[in-house]
């Protein structure tokens, strides 16, 4: 099936309430274009250079959201327009992604990412340590950053009870989180859910999916 196919297939699968997000990353502009005039506005890539030359390329509605692990050095060439920023996972990241929102007259809105999966390859805060940073008086002083959730990446695997376990845990740390509720941190998104998973995801709670494969065809890895 084409581009725009898949992703009628999929938005017709999916509660009107689950935020989906086409993961672009090594996808050719007309790749995009062809999503983008099939009605798909959020894309997610995972390098930041690579983002910031599709964005001066592209339709300047488009939302951009940065998927991959972080890189602090790299976060200024962003700031200005990223809309959401998902793989967060520690408060010195946070405070250089305020200081680059500050330089912007911007309010950058992120998710932290919580580690979930038992593999050793998945970046990710502990509940504990997101306790910890949620509780930091340090936390209260990043003015030009919001917390809107968490995101989190299951197992790979084809055990679906340990993923389905995975992203139950995150739905309920979520929900423990919302005591912590502050100026910068009001936790509502939770993005958890990719092509192999993301009905899964879905039924354990997520409202924001991260669907490469599905959409564009097999990734081109370079």
């Amino acid at each position: 099936m084409s581009i725009s196919e898949n992703l009628q297939q999929i938005k017709s699968s999916i509660p009107k309430e689950v935020t989906l997000i086409a993961v672009s990353k090594t996808k050719p502009i007309a790749d995009i274009l062809e999503a983008y005039n099939a009605g798909q506005r959020i894309f997610g890539e995972n390098k930041i250079q690579e983002m910031v030359e599709k964005h001066e390329a592209l339709p300047k509605d488009i939302e951009w959201h940065m998927i991959g692990h972080l890189q602090s050095n790299k976060v200024k060439y962003m700031a200005s327009f990223v809309n959401l920023i998902h793989g967060v996972d520690s408060l010195k990241k946070l405070q250089e992604i305020n200081k680059q929102a500050l330089k912007n007259n911007r309010i950058i809105n992120c998710l932290l990412q919580i580690k979930i999966a038992s593999e050793e390859t998945k970046f990710g805060l502990s509940p504990n340590e997101t306790t910890k940073l949620l509780t930091s008086n340090d936390l209260k002083e990043l003015k030009n950053i919001k917390i809107i959730g968490f995101m989190g990446m299951a197992s790979f695997t084809d055990n679906e009870t340990i993923i389905k376990n995975e992203f139950s845990l995150l739905k309920n740390y979520l929900n423990s989180s919302k005591i912590y509720i502050s100026e910068n941190f009001n936790p509502t998104v939770l993005s958890m859910g990719m092509s192999g998973d993301y009905k899964i995801a879905i039924e354990e709670g997520s409202n924001m999916i991260r669907v490469g494969s599905s959409i564009f065809g097999n990734r081109n890895y370079n």
